[in-house]
């Protein structure tokens, strides 16, 4: 089946501008304008800017999405070495973010227990 751009992005719940940035770097194709009417997209590139934004959803960036979509035809061990890059990222962001839940529950903590209104020491920690 095929759409013009405000079908695609309807369905797919994404602004028309949306896909014309994709096409602009890239990501899908643009197709052929006929010598009347509007331009129609193929189930394909449906399919692929639902893979663009679920990729995005699980926090690849528009670039490693487009790294991705440029080893569909290339070998798995490929894509498992972007994989794992990510993964590594992800790993470390997750480091990150419980060191600052850690700190910020030892801050709520000693706010609990603070009885001085004229010190805060959340904004205590947070001066040089």
């Amino acid at each position: 089946m095929n759409r013009t751009i405000s079908h695609v992005a309807r369905e797919l719940d994404i602004n028309v501008e949306t896909v014309r940035f994709y096409e602009r770097i890239r990501l899908i194709a643009q197709p052929p304008k006929p010598e009347t009417g509007y331009r129609h997209y193929p189930d394909e590139t449906v399919h692929r800017i639902r893979f663009i934004k679920r990729a995005q959803e699980l926090g690849f960036t528009l670039e490693e999405i487009g790294n991705l979509l440029s080893l569909s035809d290339r070998p798995c061990a490929q894509v498992q070495e972007l994989a794992e890059y990510k993964l590594s990222a992800v790993i470390d962001k997750i480091a990150d973010l419980k060191r600052l839940e850690s700190a910020l529950k030892a801050l709520l903590t000693q706010c609990q227990s603070n009885n001085d209104d004229e010190h805060c020491p959340i904004i205590d920690s947070l001066q040089p």
